[in-house]
């Protein structure tokens, strides 16, 4: 299930410049596709990876991408002599079936982490229903690293404008919620205050689920400020073929992503960091939530810091949102859903979108200036929902 991500040809321009990444896939591929294979690429966006595939003389590339730019894929694979090779298919992967099992997925569906919309519910579902049976993923594995993280660029946020401003303003509610919302950072060594500890494990060809939960823990070998701690990813795409977004790699689109606390630490040499980090998919994005205890060393069974944080406590929901959502609440939809309502009833596989949109002013002339505003409308409704 690929989501509709938005990106611009400029952003996708800056994946295909992120070197590290594309040498890295462009070996996987060459090294997994022999003559006669069939490959599926699994939010394919533009199709670069698609157009690989067949240079590597895949017989055939099913390019899968429910986001407009897919359609760039014509007119690259034209370009480069591939355009009987490969087929695209403009939709979420879950509804797309394919005459038959393919020899090879591959995907980089990720954001900053791999935990990023449902880039793993599509794998499964794209490895149990469209891969054969000893077929190949790519990638094979991604292994999650936590470090703890020191750095005034990570820490100020935190207090400025919410703790310290220039107008003596109180805005302390401001830094509960950023203290729970996680950002994109690059870092670097010297800003790490420990060794990295392995905090999770997706092996996409045996994972069944999209949460992850884990502990992390360690004992500071020096004295430091610790504002909070910072998530990359090692990905193994085939054997000894792979790319990390660690700190003092190459830097890539990833980045890193950071995890503060609600103020910053100073710890000593001996001091204990215990963090229990869990990825939880709600919806259509994941809500991240980290529990951290510090210890001083003189007392490692007594925490003089406990931190309960979560990306659900980051989002402001009126208490009007809340009562919405009770199990008791009794909904009524209003004006914009009463029209959508009408012009999704009558999408019934025969009637055309123009005698829909004529049946709409005829019922709702007050909404709709004329027939061609409503065409619009009941166009953008055939596209999200129709089939």
């Amino acid at each position: 299930m690929t989501t509709p991500h938005g990106y611009s040809l400029l952003a996708y321009g800056n994946m295909i410049t992120d070197t590290p990444r594309m040498k890295a896939y462009s070996r996987a591929l060459k090294n997994a596709i022999h003559p006669g294979m069939t490959v599926l690429d699994l939010g394919a966006g533009p199709g670069i990876l698609s157009l690989l595939a067949g240079r590597f003389g895949a017989a055939h590339v099913h390019a899968v991408e429910p986001d407009d730019t897919i359609q760039m894929i014509h007119e690259f694979a034209a370009a480069n002599d591939l355009g009987d090779r490969i087929t695209t298919h403009q939709a979420l992967s879950t509804a797309v079936t394919l005459p038959a099992r393919v020899d090879v997925i591959v995907s980089d569906l990720r954001g900053v982490l791999p935990f990023f919309e449902h880039n793993i519910p599509s794998i499964i579902d794209a490895r149990q229903r469209l891969l054969k049976d000893g077929g190949q993923l790519i990638p094979k594995v991604d292994t999650l690293w936590a470090v703890l993280v020191g750095g005034t660029e990570f820490c100020q946020p935190l207090k400025k404008p919410w703790m310290e401003n220039d107008f003596d303003l109180n805005l302390t509610a401001g830094q509960a919620l950023v203290s729970n919302a996680w950002r994109r950072v690059v870092i670097r060594q010297n800003q790490l205050m420990s060794p990295p500890q392995r905090w999770s494990t997706l092996d996409y060809r045996s994972i069944e689920q999209p949460n992850a939960e884990g502990n992390v823990a360690w004992t500071l070998e020096e004295t430091g400020t610790v504002c909070g701690v910072a998530v990359w990813f090692d990905s193994e795409l085939d054997d000894c073929i792979g790319f990390s977004n660690a700190p003092g790699e190459p830097e890539m689109i990833y980045g890193q992503a950071f995890f503060p606390w609600p103020e910053p630490q100073k710890l000593a040499v001996g001091d204990r960091v215990s963090v229990d980090l869990r990825a939880d998919l709600t919806g259509d994005d994941y809500t991240w939530s980290w529990r951290s205890r510090i210890c001083g060393s003189d007392n490692l069974d007594c925490p003089r810091a406990v931190f309960d944080q979560s990306t659900f406590f980051a989002n402001l929901i009126s208490p009007e949102q809340l009562r919405r959502r009770e199990a008791n609440s009794t909904p009524a939809l209003e004006v914009e859903g009463q029209i959508d309502s009408f012009i999704l009833s009558q999408m019934d596989g025969m009637t055309t979108l123009g005698e829909i949109a004529r049946r709409t002013v005829d019922r709702l002339p007050e909404h709709f200036k004329d027939w061609q505003e409503a065409l619009t409308r009941v166009g953008e409704l055939a596209v999200k929902y129709g089939k």
